[in-house]
C-alpha cells in the first residue's frame, strides 16, 4: 500500500504533492537495500519513519480520487545517445555488487558524442583503489552495469572516494 507523507508521516490531503514515501511492503521492488545499515539504509528507510515507510525519491501528489501520479526529478534523467536513463537505476546497479559497493551516486556531464555521459562516484568497502588497480576495478564495475542494465547504461568515468557528499533534505 503506498502513501504520500510529510516530514512528520502524516498523510498530506488530496491534491497535494510531496516525495512519495510507500510503506514497507513497497522495499521489495529494491531487494539490495534491505538489511543493509549505514547511509544506504538511511536513505531509503529514515529513522523519522520507523521502518513504516520506505522512501522512494522522487516526486508525487494525490488526486480527488485517490489516484496517485509519481514524476522523476528531471535531475534523476540522463539522455545517453538518445537513451532516458534514470540514475537510480544505475546507482542501484552499481550497489548490487555487494563483493565491491557500498555507495554510489550517478551524475550526467556533457559528452560531444552522446551528449550526456554518465559519471559514477563509488564508496568502495574495502581500501580505494589507485593506479592499475583502480583502472581494473572500475572496468570491473562497467561490466556490471552493462550485465544488469545494459551496455547504454555503463559509466563512463568511475571515480572513487572514501564517502559521498550530503545535502540536507529540502523542506
Amino acid at each position: 500500500m503506498a502513501a504520500i507523507v510529510d516530514e512528520t508521516g502524516r498523510d498530506v490531503e488530496e491534491g497535494q504533492g510531496r516525495d512519495p514515501r510507500h510503506q514497507a511492503p513497497m522495499a521489495g521492488n529494491h531487494p539490495h537495500h534491505l538489511g543493509r545499515s549505514g547511509a544506504v539504509q538511511k536513505s531509503y528507510f529514515p529513522d523519522e519513519f520507523k521502518g513504516k515507510y520506505y522512501l522512494a525519491g522522487d516526486g508525487a501528489s494525490r488526486d480527488k480520487d485517490g489516484y496517485f501520479r509519481t514524476w522523476v526529478a528531471s535531475t534523476t534523467c540522463l539522455n545517453v545517445s538518445g537513451h532516458r536513463l534514470g540514475t537510480m537505476e544505475i546507482e542501484s546497479a552499481l550497489v548490487a555488487n555487494t563483493k565491491l559497493v557500498a555507495e554510489a551516486a550517478v551524475v550526467g556531464r556533457p559528452d560531444e558524442m552522446t551528449g550526456e555521459a554518465v559519471v559514477a562516484f563509488v564508496v568502495l568497502k574495502g581500501q580505494r583503489p589507485s593506479g592499475a588497480e583502480a583502472k581494473e576495478m572500475a572496468d570491473e564495475l562497467r561490466n556490471w552495469v552493462a550485465k544488469e542494465i545494459g551496455a547504454i547504461a555503463k559509466p563512463k568515468d568511475i571515480r572513487f572516494g572514501d564517502n559521498l557528499p550530503r545535502r540536507r533534505p529540502e523542506k
